[in-house]
C-alpha cells in the first residue's frame, strides 16, 4: 500500500467525522437474516444504510467533504457527478451547509433520483449516458467556475465520511468476521475497511475479512487488482447503475491493496434474486446496487467465515424499476415463467390448455392469443403466458406436463 493509503483514513479521523455528523445522519440498524445464516451456517446480519437519510449512505461522505471546504470555496459553489445516491447526498449536504450545488447525472438516470436532487436544491446536468461521462464533465465545469468537485469515492473526507459505518458495524455486532459491501469505485469498501481493522488492530480482536461485491458487468478492481494498478474497462448495461463505474479511483486502489481481502463479482440473476429477497424476507426495500452484497453471498457462500454483516448500501429504487427487476428475480427463483405456447386452432383449445393450467397449480397472470402470423400453420395458434408457480420443481413440472399433453413449448 502506497503511502498515500495508509495515510488517508485513520481510526481517530473517522471518530472525529462521526461527531461532525452527529444530527446530520442517524445511525442505521442492523438486523438479522435467517434465510442468508441458514445458507452459510451462521449468523448473518444486514446494516440497513437504505434507512439512511436521502436513502443511501452517500450523505455520509458528502458532509464531512463539503464541511472541510473554507468559507470561501463554498461561497464558489460545490459540483459533483453521480447515478443519483451520491448526488442527494451532496445536494443535501450543501443545503445543510449553505453552499450552492451543481450535479452532473447520466441520461437515463432514475427518476426519483432526479427529482430528489433538485428537491434538496441542487441544478442538475446531463453530459452522458455513463458516471465516467458525468465525472469528466464535472472536473471541466469545477475547472472553469472555479466551484470544487466532491468526488463521490476518490478522496480522503468522503472516505473518511463513509467510514464510519465501519465504526458502528464494531459496535453493533463486535465478534463480526466478514464484511461485504457493495463495490463501485472503492470509497465505501475501504472506509469501511480502514474503519473495521483499524478498531480490531487497537483492540486486539480477532481478524476481520473485507469482501467488496461488484456487478459483473461493471467490475473495474478484478483486472486493476489483478495489473496491479486500476485500469478503465467498458462496462456493459447493468441494473445496479450506483455501482457501475469503469475505473477505480488511485487512493481507493490503493487502500484496497491493503485492507479488502477480496472482491468477487456478481451477476445480474443474483442482483436481482438478492432484491426479492431482501423484500420479501427482510422486508427491506433496496436498490440493485445496493443489494450487490446480498448477492455475493448467495453467490459466493463460500468466501465468508460468520459472523457475517452485509451492507445494504442503498434504496433509492424507480418503482418501475422495481417492478421489472422483482419480476426478473422471480424468473430467476422459478416462480414467473414466460411461455410462447402452439395448439390447434379450433373451438375450446384455448379453454382445454387453460383448465390443465389450473389443475397444475398455475397462476395465469397474461394471455395473449395470436391467430395469424407467418410463423404459425393454417390450423395454428399461439399463445404467449405469463405464469405465477410456485418454484423451480414446479415449473419443470408444468412445463413436462404440458409437452406431455403434446403441445409445443417454447420458452422466454
Amino acid at each position: 500500500m502506497t503511502e498515500r493509503g495508509m495515510s488517508a483514513v485513520s481510526v481517530d479521523g473517522v471518530r472525529a467525522a462521526r461527531e461532525l455528523l452527529r444530527g446530520v445522519v442517524v445511525p442505521t440498524p442492523m438486523m438479522p437474516s435467517r434465510v442468508l445464516s441458514e445458507q452459510i451456517g451462521g449468523p448473518v446480519l444486514l446494516k440497513c444504510e437504505n434507512l439512511q437519510r436521502t436513502g443511501s449512505f452517500k450523505i455520509r461522505g458528502g458532509y464531512v467533504r463539503i464541511a472541510g471546504l473554507s468559507e470561501a470555496e463554498r461561497a464558489g459553489g460545490v459540483v459533483a457527478a453521480s447515478a443519483g445516491n451520491h448526488a442527494q447526498g451532496v445536494a443535501l449536504a450543501a443545503s445543510m451547509l449553505g453552499c450552492k450545488a451543481t450535479v452532473f447525472m447520466p441520461v437515463g438516470a432514475p427518476l426519483p433520483k432526479i427529482a430528489a436532487t433538485r428537491g434538496y436544491g441542487a441544478e442538475v446536468v446531463f453530459p452522458g449516458p455513463t458516471v465516467d461521462d458525468c465525472l469528466l464533465a464535472a472536473q471541466e465545469y469545477a475547472d472553469e467556475c472555479g466551484a470544487v468537485l466532491i468526488h463521490p469515492f476518490d478522496h480522503p473526507d468522503v472516505v473518511t465520511g463513509q467510514a464510519t459505518i465501519g465504526l458502528e458495524i464494531m459496535e453493533q455486532c463486535p465478534d463480526v468476521r466478514t464484511i461485504v459491501t457493495p463495490v463501485g469505485g472503492g470509497g465505501l469498501m475501504a472506509g469501511i475497511a480502514a474503519a473495521a481493522k483499524g478498531v480490531v488492530e487497537e483492540t486486539g480482536g480477532r481478524k476481520i475479512k473485507t469482501l467488496g461485491a461488484q456487478a459483473k458487468r461493471a467490475a473495474a478492481f478484478p483486472p486493476s487488482l489483478a495489473a496491479g494498478k486500476p485500469v478503465q474497462v467498458e462496462i456493459e448495461p447493468t441494473m445496479a447503475d450506483g455501482i457501475a463505474v469503469g475505473r477505480p479511483g488511485d487512493l481507493t486502489y490503493d487502500m484496497f491493496t491493503d485492507l479488502v481481502d477480496a472482491v468477487v463479482t456478481v451477476t445480474e440473476e443474483s442482483i436481482s434474486q438478492a432484491l426479492l429477497l431482501c423484500l420479501e424476507r427482510a422486508k427491506q426495500v433496496v436498490e440493485p446496487a445496493g443489494a450487490a452484497g446480498v448477492a455475493a453471498i448467495l453467490e459466493h457462500s463460500y468466501a465468508v467465515e460468520p459472523p457475517v454483516v452485509v451492507l445494504l448500501s442503498g434504496g433509492n429504487i424507480d418503482p418501475l424499476l422495481l417492478s421489472k427487476v422483482l419480476r426478473h428475480g422471480l424468473a430467476g427463483a422459478g416462480r414467473y415463467l414466460v411461455v410462447r405456447c402452439r395448439l390447434k386452432d379450433r373451438p375450446g383449445a384455448l379453454v382445454t390448455l387453460l383448465s390443465e393450467l389450473a389443475e397444475l397449480g398455475v397462476n395465469v397472470l397474461d394471455v395473449m392469443h395470436e391467430r395469424v402470423a407467418a410463423r404459425l400453420h393454417v390450423e395454428e395458434a399461439e399463445v404467449l403466458m405469463h405464469l405465477e408457480t410456485r418454484g423451480t420443481g414446479h415449473s419443470e413440472d408444468v412445463i413436462g406436463r404440458l409437452r406431455e399433453k403434446g403441445y409445443t413449448l417454447t420458452l422466454s
